[in-house]
């Protein structure tokens, strides 16, 4: 998933359950994120990202590996309860085979470990990850930039 902000306790309590039966968890969260990765017997297997830039990005994608059969959506709503619960939101299933392709290569590109992020940790911190192995990371936006030239 990719949102600006992840406070919706139903949502989370949702993550945290996939999460305890295996399920493996990917978010990129730009701003605020309720939920804790990484806590053992909980979220295991859930790991959060952010990545600020240059561009105010507003996207909110959610992909599901779906048992082989992949779905993207795309939507308006972050995930807070007063999106969900007090407004009216859409969501949309991606079905063009190229556009499903693009959104997963950005999604993709966002979880790489190439790419400079902050981390949160189990303790609820932001651990900011912009070096591996003492080179400096791409910036994400100026990769996406470069891509579309």
């Amino acid at each position: 998933m990719r949102v600006n902000s992840l406070v919706d306790e139903e949502i989370i309590d949702s993550l945290y359950a996939a999460s305890r039966v295996g399920v493996p968890i990917d978010l990129v969260v730009r701003g605020i994120c309720s939920l804790r990765p990484g806590v053992p017997g909980l979220s295991d297997t859930i790991r959060v990202r952010s990545i600020l830039g240059r561009f105010l990005e507003h996207s909110r994608v959610f992909r599901f590996t779906n048992r082989g059969e992949p779905e993207i959506w795309i939507g308006s709503a972050d995930l807070m309860y007063r999106n969900l619960d007090r407004r009216v939101e859409a969501v949309l299933r991606i079905h063009e085979p190229h556009v499903r392709s693009r959104i997963s290569e950005m999604l993709e590109l966002a979880l790489s470990p190439d790419v400079s992020r902050w981390e949160l940790e189990e303790d609820g911190n932001w651990r900011r990850v912009d070096t591996l192995d003492g080179e400096r990371l791409q910036d994400y936006q100026q990769a996406l930039t470069d891509r579309s030239a």
